[in-house]
């Protein structure tokens, strides 16, 4: 049935591209940059309560952060897509044991946090905010929350992460455009305009967005976690970033999915960041 709809709303935008393909493809990308899923359940902000919670403000959108305080090493927590800052509770219970000062926030239009529309670049912006405030200096994020800390670092030339752990991290930003588009089955009309409108909105190609690139010349820590049949995020982008990323492991799963979300993973990002 999801196929089905799937398909229905690319065939649809597809015959509107004939008539305006810019159009279909400001349709496109919203539909791509819309979350659907991401709020707080009842379990998870019974965890969440627990920390000490503080909006910031990024654009006039209201982001929710969580502090569980320690008198360690600060360190920023980074959900991915349709997630919220609960997804790191088994880690952040870990990290309480051994008295880390913990920082997780809700990314635009996700959690507790304001917003509608949500993109990797935007999300970094958030994490310079959230940076500003808290000074962490090992950030740990999860797909899109791991692409926007190396687009943090990338934009802002960050000189005080001292490491960095990425899970189920793409490499290129094109490769995800492609995958939508191939997804939806868009014609080549929408998927030229999309990369038209992106280049009108951020200034750059999305080719020009390689995080594998972004990570050739760092000089912090890095541990890389990607599952090896990983079905959102192929498994070769971990192998490329882990190449340009000279001073990077990379550690591979089985059967864990995207999500990572596992205790054999908490004890991999654990034993980095004592390391």
């Amino acid at each position: 049935m999801k196929q089905i709809l799937v398909k229905s709303i690319g065939f649809y935008l597809n015959c509107l591209s004939f008539f305006s393909p810019k159009y279909a493809a400001k349709k496109a990308l919203l539909l791509f940059s819309t979350p659907r899923k991401g709020n707080i359940t009842k379990s998870q902000s019974d965890f969440l309560n627990s920390a000490t919670k503080e909006t910031l403000l990024y654009d006039n959108l209201k982001i929710m952060t969580y502090h569980w305080e320690g008198s360690k090493e600060t360190i920023l927590l980074l959900h991915g897509w349709e997630s919220n800052a609960a997804r790191w509770k088994k880690t952040i219970k870990a990290l309480q044991q051994l008295d880390y000062n913990i920082i997780a926030l809700d990314a635009p239009a996700h959690g507790d946090s304001e917003g509608k529309q949500f993109n990797a670049l935007q999300y970094s912006e958030c994490i310079n905010v959230v940076v500003k405030k808290f000074n962490p200096s090992i950030f740990v994020g999860h797909s899109v929350g791991a692409m926007a800390t190396v687009l943090y670092y990338h934009n802002y030339h960050c000189t005080h992460i001292k490491k960095l752990i990425l899970l189920g991290m793409p490499s290129e930003m094109k490769d995800i455009f492609k995958r939508y588009v191939n997804m939806m089955g868009y014609n080549k009309r929408i998927e030229e305009q999309i990369n038209e409108i992106a280049f009108e909105r951020f200034g750059k190609y999305p080719k020009y967005f390689s995080l594998a690139k972004f990570l050739e010349k760092a000089t912090f820590t890095g541990l890389i976690i990607h599952d090896e049949k990983d079905p959102v995020i192929p498994y070769t982008e971990a192998i490329s970033i882990n190449e340009s990323f000279k001073n990077s492991k990379l550690i591979t799963t089985q059967n864990l999915g995207h999500s990572l979300n596992s205790s054999k993973v908490t004890t991999h990002i654990i034993d980095f960041i004592n390391s």
